[in-house]
């Protein structure tokens, strides 16, 4: 670890951003140019005092997850954040699982959909990052460990990931869930044949799903999910895909003066401790 050269880098890449970068609002009384020390912790998700030190050349070495979080926070490219690895002494991820550093325009992108309920996935259907709306209508996903990150993989082991849907939905879910694995599968992406050799040995339905091979499969009607405390909201979902890191933005709207409209703007006002 070279404390003085991941101070450095980290003080750089902080003051090259600006709020607007990053979704936050200027304000009349910032002086100068940059993000301020706290801000960077927030948005890493890691105490002030903690991201500090670091900046300061105190303190321990940070884990390989802490400058992941580092590296999402400060919005850096991949060539950026593998050099803040080999800086902080870590190795520097392998190609195959660059599929979770999100890039910096696709964080452009999610920073400014404070209001709207939207998510970052990776093509294990793990979630990178979502705004503080999708967390109030479809609970924190960023808390699993493991293959658990992967809804499509919680839904075929985990009867209780299946309650942010209606029931009489279940049967679309599956079908659909099964064949964007089939799909993932047959190109061959990193660690989809991990997941499905597991899958087909824990679970008969995937089984049964996916013996019947079927490709192609979309949500054309928008997604329907039971809130528990709004009730159903029928919502459309607009999707956004990276190629190059095989990432899906999903941000998820509703239509001025419909009753799910009139529900996401109470989103707001849920108890987070309830999810």
């Amino acid at each position: 670890m070279d404390r003085a050269e991941l101070a450095d880098f980290l003080r750089k890449r902080r003051e090259a951003l600006q709020p607007e970068d990053v979704g936050l609002p200027r304000g009349q009384r910032r002086r100068t140019g940059g993000l301020r020390r706290e801000e960077v912790a927030a948005l890493c998700g890691m105490s002030e005092n903690y991201y500090s030190r670091i900046e300061q050349q105190r303190g321990p070495q940070p884990s390989a997850q802490m400058l992941a979080a580092i590296a999402r926070g400060l919005h850096l490219s991949l060539a950026e954040r593998d050099h803040l690895f080999e800086v902080g002494g870590h190795p520097v991820p392998q190609r195959q699982l660059r599929g979770d550093h999100i890039t910096p325009g696709m964080m452009r992108i999610i920073d400014r959909l404070e209001d709207t309920p939207a998510q970052v996935l990776n093509h294990l259907g793990e979630t990178l990052k979502q705004t503080r709306p999708a967390i109030a209508l479809m609970g924190d996903d960023q808390r699993w460990t493991g293959k658990a990150r992967s809804l499509g993989y919680r839904w075929f082991t985990e009867p209780e990931a299946r309650c942010i849907y209606p029931p009489e939905d279940h049967d679309m879910h599956s079908r659909i869930f099964a064949a964007g694995m089939r799909e993932r599968y047959g190109r061959k992406l990193p660690r989809v044949a991990e997941y499905v050799d597991d899958l087909l040995a824990k679970s008969p339905e995937f089984v049964r799903y996916w013996s019947e091979h079927e490709v192609g499969l979309i949500y054309t009607e928008g997604k329907r999910y039971l809130h528990p405390q709004l009730g159903v909201l029928d919502l459309q979902c607009q999707t956004l895909v990276d190629p190059e890191q095989h990432q899906t933005l999903l941000v998820y709207t509703a239509a001025p003066g419909t009753e799910a409209y009139e529900k996401l703007q109470l989103l707001s006002a849920v108890d987070f401790s309830t999810l």
